[in-house]
């Protein structure tokens, strides 16, 4: 199975940029489709983003399209996840994760098999 760290989480003034990372072990990511959800306080987990196994599909969710790019290393065995433009409805913690499927849909949080402990992210206005 694969092991999922997640890094770059911080605190940022609203139209700032982060850089998410989500270093894997265990398994190359290439093996999965990789996504990004997040949390916001008293909230349920979301969609951010997501990334097929060649690369070559990506989804973003709404909220979020424009202002952010999932990309991934197979050679560092990592997954990135640029944001651009913060806004403080943005303020969560993130996850990424893992998804062994050969699903479509890469949306469903039920879909992926392994995830990480998230990074947070605050944004203030």
């Amino acid at each position: 199975q694969v092991q999922l760290e997640e890094s770059g989480g911080g605190l940022v003034q609203a139209g700032g940029s982060l850089s998410l990372s989500c270093a894997a072990s265990g398994r190359t990511v290439s093996r999965y489709i990789m996504g990004w959800f997040r949390q916001a306080p008293g909230k349920e987990r979301e969609f951010v983003a997501a990334i097929s196994r060649s690369g070559l599909s990506t989804d973003y969710a709404d909220s979020v399209k424009g202002r952010s790019t999932i990309s991934k290393d197979n050679a560092k065995n990592t997954v990135y996840l640029q944001m651009n433009n913060l806004k403080p409805e943005d303020t969560a913690v993130y996850y990424c994760a893992a998804d062994e499927s050969y699903s479509s849909t890469y949306s469903w949080a039920s879909h992926y098999d392994y995830w990480g402990q998230g990074t947070r992210v605050t944004v203030s206005s």
